[in-house]
């Protein structure tokens, strides 16, 4: 049987977080409770944090693992401490900051002789001395160290001599209570093989005795950590590690729980919930995540903050860890897009292919993890959620527990793992292991809770589903592993409301089909009820009910359709409105020009102004092109109520069986299909939009003019580049460094340069020396954003005066100074002046291309990849035609099966295609103004 507690009413599995930095100098870091304890007197933190030591001048007693200490005043005469703590000495030279003995550089302190009895006073030489005492040599032996303290506290010696238990390099008193003998076994269940572990064949029942004894807190997570590595197995009959860990649990009622948590046993991990009928549903759905979420707003609320506490397989505390950059993803990716995972609301798939070498390699020792969500409370504590593992693998009686779609049926877990390569190694630990065990599919499930319109969540739930690979040759062996966060919202209110439509509607459709039945039976001067007539009402209610199944499936599919869509769209306009762009001018004075300095009444040399109109004259090319698409929006609306109502396109959408597209006005005219004027309208658009692209691709941007070409052409001749961050961390470059050197220049100038380029007598125009490559996409790397942002603070001035700047100087001064500094930064960036932010220039593959991702992560330096098109239009509408193309399509069709009107519908979908242009015009404006540092007044 499972672990197993009753659940308080109204019970949270909310705990307050703590670090161990947060614990100060006279508090330790308790690691089964995650949490900081007091030190006792004469005490302090050990360095590490999780224990504690004796102040200087003062000796250890008696410890059992930094849980309980007990210190002594050491005398006058023997003021030093020995280095581990536990004996008094005299220092002839003195002490260090930590109360030991300090010797002189280049000595060896030496405070037992060789054979470990300790002097009386330390000297700086090597070990050496006779006397006895309570010490033997280490492994290397070239040091004589205090013996074990179990070995001390039995035999009084450094022997462990029967009948005393030697296991585990613990020795133990034998006597009644203990736990039982543990099987060191592993069971692999997908294998269908059980083995026994080196590792458990060590550590298991010195774990088991350590915890239940001394109440060891490493001793005790160790032996949680092979009960997790044995997939949380529950037996009846076997003592396999978490048998052990259950009957620690049973016995140690007495001690207490952990955070009012009854399945948190104090000085134990928390492994299970439990296994009462029905738990699973308590815990995921009876409380409400304390703190809402939003698509919207400051970081705090609109990311999923996971934290887990993790440890090493001997039970050490390791640190606390965020999930943001990819501790859970296998998977390589970029930074950005590892990170997106946890924004709410962002629906996360990850899945590839990994081979078992680069698992054995970058994963021999495994780590465990306790995971949590942070949230803050009203006072703006910081507070931890614990978050439940449903574990795929988890086995009752040697068999794979069946934890199938019924949540009362689920056993809860808490911790678990990545790779477990530790566990599979039968004889040596040495050695690689016979079976690996890893995660290959994890899922974090967040559902939102319902009749609520402010982002409530249930605790969220994470899937673990196991692969264990038996190691034949770890090179040409691989395994497929995903990670995913799915986002869920309960369908059974909208099923009910559609089974209530249905219901209704049916009933209504009896009534009217009985009625159109009575009418033909009176058309026919028939009363009796016969064979015809009960046939004749089936007639009718086949047709009356596809009707009302028509209604409830397209109103319903429509309405998500739409809602989506248009969402997306949102996205689309929001994201392109808060892009970072700057143009980096190329241009330097050309001589020098005389300047009066004011104060001085002197007049001297100064480098001649570099002339700002070009860079205007940029960003107003650059706002032109914001809205332009590859179709004529006007003409599209247009053509489509042309052809609908002039042509008579709209005739095929009435509910007769004639295709023709004239109907005259004496003949019967049949009502509307709802679904045929959708089909007709949207293959109209579609169809028309078509040939506008190829149109406008084929030969209107060929023979007359392609405005996103001469874009990049006209920055070239302006000797202007153009740097475009959409993300955090990519963006495209449009490299615009005229190849003369100078673009400042007069007209006759101007036309010898433009003459000697398309002569050839000039170098190209490209990044790379004998290219023309000028548009990239670009992968920067976090320093050189940290770099971009530093000097941004001042550009954007949110932030008030900037580091880099005099804070008496005025406003203007200060945004120019920016101005002037991001310049130098990116022309010198792009020139490879730093190394610390360099980049390298490279090809996409082809898959990449593909799937529109990198696959390698710019950590040490940036990366340029080539771009044959013009990418960097994706930030423009130019770029997201297809988007814009559907939400117009769904515009006119909602408007048209509302209004029955395609003049209606082509009249409003044009205005909303102005309002939302001036919207994208006007905010992209604003965000250019406040980017560049180009004052919006000059942008017309």
């Amino acid at each position: 049987m499972a672990v197993s507690a009753a659940l308080p009413l109204a019970l949270g599995f909310s705990v307050p977080l703590q670090r161990p930095a947060d614990c100060g100098a006279d508090r330790y870091f308790d690691s089964s409770r995650l949490a900081c304890a007091p030190c006792g007197a004469h005490q302090r933190q050990s360095a590490g944090g999780s224990s504690c030591v004796c102040e200087p001048g003062y000796r250890m007693v008696s410890s059992n693992g930094g849980f309980t200490v007990t210190c002594e005043k050491c005398p006058e005469n023997m003021s030093g401490v020995t280095q581990d703590g536990w004996n008094c000495i005299t220092c002839p030279k003195g002490l260090t900051s930590k109360g030991n003995c300090k010797c002189l550089y280049n000595e060896i302190l030496v405070e037992r002789s060789v054979d470990g009895i300790l002097l009386n006073e330390a000297l700086c030489v090597h070990c050496n001395g006779s006397e006895q005492s309570f010490s033997a040599s280490d492994a290397s032996g070239n040091r004589c160290v205090r013996c074990e303290k179990t070995f001390i506290q039995v035999s009084k010696s450094c022997d462990c001599n029967s009948p005393n238990i030697l296991t585990g390099g613990l020795c133990f008193l034998a006597h009644e209570g203990l736990p039982p003998k543990g099987v060191a076994a592993v069971r692999f269940a997908q294998l269908g093989i059980t083995l026994t572990s080196a590792w458990f064949l060590k550590n298991l029942q010195s774990s088991a005795f350590a915890c239940w004894l001394y109440s060891n807190l490493t001793a005790c997570q160790a032996l949680g950590n092979m009960c997790v590595m044995n997939m949380n197995s529950l037996s009846s009959s076997r003592t396999d590690a978490c048998g052990l860990f259950q009957y620690i649990f049973v016995s140690t009622a007495r001690v207490g729980v952990t955070h009012s948590i009854p399945y948190w046993r104090h000085n134990l991990p928390w492994l299970y919930y439990g296994d009462q009928p029905g738990l699973a549903s308590q815990v995921l759905e009876k409380n409400n995540f304390p703190t809402s979420f939003t698509f919207k707003g400051t970081d705090k609320d609109v990311k999923l903050k996971f934290i887990a506490a993790s440890f090493d397989a001997a039970g050490n505390f390791l640190k606390w860890q965020s999930l943001e950059g990819g501790i859970l993803q296998l998977c390589p990716d970029t930074q950005t897009k590892l990170n997106a995972a946890y924004v709410f609301g962002t629906t996360y798939q990850q899945s590839c292919k990994i081979s078992v070498s680069k698992i054995l390699l970058d994963f021999a020792n495994p780590v465990f993890y306790d995971l949590f969500l942070e949230y803050n409370d009203g006072n703006g504590q910081q507070h931890l959620w614990a978050v439940p593992v449903l574990n795929l693998n988890l086995q009752y009686n040697e068999k794979l527990v069946n934890q199938g779609s019924n949540m009362n049926n689920w056993l809860l877990t808490r911790r678990f793992f990545l790779v477990d390569a530790l566990s599979g190694k039968e004889n040596d630990l040495e050695k690689p292991p016979s079976v690996v065990r890893i995660a290959s599919k994890i899922t974090i499930s967040i559902r939102l809770v319902s009749h609520t319109q402010r982002g409530t969540i249930y605790p969220p739930l994470i899937t673990v589903a196991y692969t264990d690979v038996l190691i034949q040759n770890p090179e040409t062996q691989s395994v497929m592993v995903s990670f995913a966060v799915s986002y869920e919202m309960n369908q059974s209110e909208a099923q009910i409301q559609t089974d209530i439509a249905l219901g209704v509607l049916g009933g209504l459709a009896v009534l009217w089909s009985l009625l159109k039945t009575a009418g033909w039976k009176r058309r026919t001067g028939s009363s009796i009820i016969d064979l015809q007539t009960v046939f004749r009402f089936l007639l009718f209610y086949a047709g009356d009910l596809a009707n009302v199944f028509f209604i409830v499936t397209v109103g319903t599919g429509i309405y998500w359709l739409v809602f989506f869509k248009a969402l997306q769209f949102l996205h689309l306009l929001v994201s392109q409105l808060a892009i970072d762009i700057f143009f980096i001018d190329w241009e330097r004075p050309k001589g020098k020009v005389l300047k009066a300095v004011e104060g001085e009444g002197v007049i001297k040399s100064a480098a001649a102004p570099v002339s700002i109109w070009r860079t205007y004259f940029i960003a107003n090319e650059w706002n032109e092109i914001q809205t332009v698409r590859k179709i004529n929006p006007l003409f599209q609306v247009l053509a489509v109520l042309f052809f609908l109502e002039v042509v008579g396109f709209s005739n095929l959408a009435l509910m007769d069986a004639s295709s023709s597209l004239a109907r005259s006005r004496e003949s019967y005219v049949a009502p509307w299909s709802r679904i045929l004027r959708f089909g007709v309208s949207a293959a109209l658009w579609v169809a028309i939009a078509i040939l506008q692209v190829i149109f406008f691709a084929v030969i209107y941007e060929r023979f007359v003019e392609d405005k996103i070409s001469q874009f990049v052409d006209l920055c070239c001749v302006s000797n202007i580049s153009v740097f475009l961050l959409s993300h955090n961390c990519f963006g495209y470059y449009i490299h615009g460094r005229s190849v003369h050197g100078h673009a400042d220049t007069n007209m006759e100038e101007m036309n010898m340069n433009l003459k000697r380029e398309a002569e050839n007598l000039c170098s190209q125009r490209g990044l790379l020396p004998n290219t023309d490559g000028q548009t990239f996409q670009i992968s920067i790397s976090r320093k050189m954003r940290l770099h971009y942002d530093w000097i941004h603070e001042t550009l954007t001035r949110k932030r008030g005066p900037a580091r880099l700047l005099d804070s008496s100087a005025n406003t203007f001064e200060q945004s120019t100074r920016a101005y002037n500094a991001m310049n130098k930064f990116l022309s010198s960036f792009i020139d490879h002046v730093h190394k610390e932010t360099d980049y390298i220039v490279k090809d996409k593959l082809l898959l990449e291309r593909i799937l529109g991702m990198e696959f390698m992560e710019p950590i040490e330096k940036s990366i340029f990849y080539n771009d044959e098109g013009h990418s960097f239009s994706d930030v423009l509408y130019y770029g997201n035609e297809t988007t814009l193309l559907i939400f117009d399509i769904l515009f006119f069709s909602v408007v048209d099966l509302a209004s029955q009107s395609f003049v209606l519908a082509a009249i409003l979908t044009y205005l909303q295609q102005e309002i939302f242009r001036f919207i994208r015009n006007t905010l992209g404006q604003k965000n250019l103004a406040s980017k560049t540092l180009v004052d919006q007044r000059f942008l017309i």
